[in-house]
């Protein structure tokens, strides 16, 4: 890492670009002068003055009243300390607005949310996240054994274990040896073939939340997987009725 990188990294942490570049002067210098500084960094003297008080106010520099001011950064660790935990706070607040302007919003209309995701990990996480939220049922079909991921079987058998219902589904004897032996989770082999084989993943979550992925070309392998999700919508309750339909077939 270079100090143009570094002083981008310091800017994602909420420093701005003089900020960063006098800090990183500082921390060659050991201590020094606004005038040393300025020779030090490309940051104009005049400037380093009130950008050397912001940072005194950030708790990243110490300031000594002399003639000429003389300026010293903060033990590195303890700027570390003090970077991160601004940053937590910063990232805490952002999101606990972003929540309650989530939860204030209403409207009198029903809305009907399909979401459509691509990408095998992003689906993944997605059908982990909707796994650990399940209350009473896990229906899960998966094609094939290399799409069985550690931690979503680990959330399978977690959910099995918080007395939820988990069935997997699959043609792949592979895939049910996986969790045959998991207490609580029911393995079923569908009696009806995929006859494109370009059915994915699916998921269904108590009844009202549903994810099916299906994969580009014509088959499987090295496909791209995409998904589309609904929950507690009449689109996904809808669809959740054909697909039970289709199983009991």
């Amino acid at each position: 890492m270079d100090e143009r990188e570094a002083v981008e990294a310091l800017e994602r942490l909420g420093l701005t670009n003089y900020e960063a570049k006098v800090f990183i002067a500082l921390q060659r210098l050991g201590s020094g002068s606004a005038r040393d500084v300025a020779e030090e960094s490309d940051v104009p003297r005049p400037q380093v003055y009130s950008t050397a008080e912001s940072l005194e106010a950030r708790g990243l520099v110490d300031v000594q009243r002399s003639d000429p001011i003389r300026y010293r950064p903060v033990e590195l660790e303890e700027a570390k300390t003090r970077l991160r935990n601004r940053f937590e706070r910063t990232q805490e607040t952002a999101f606990e607005y972003i929540e309650r302007v989530r939860t204030e919003g209403s409207g009198d209309e029903e809305r009907e949310d399909i979401w459509t995701i691509t990408g095998a990990e992003t689906i993944d996480a997605r059908i982990r996240h909707l796994v650990r939220g399940a209350d009473r049922e896990v229906l899960v079909g998966i094609p094939s054994v290399s799409m069985v991921r550690s931690e979503t079987a680990a959330a399978l058998r977690e959910a099995a274990t918080a007395d939820v219902s988990v069935t997997v589904i699959s043609h792949d004897s592979a895939v049910r040896d996986r969790f045959d032996d998991a207490e609580g989770i029911d393995v079923v082999e569908p009696a009806i073939e995929d006859p494109g084989g370009t059915t994915g993943r699916l998921l269904v979550v108590d009844g009202d939340t549903v994810l099916l992925s299906v994969f580009g070309g014509e088959n499987a392998h090295g496909a791209s997987e995409t998904a589309i999700w609904s929950g507690e919508t009449q689109f996904a309750r809808v669809l959740i009725g054909l697909i039970r339909s289709y199983l009991r077939a």
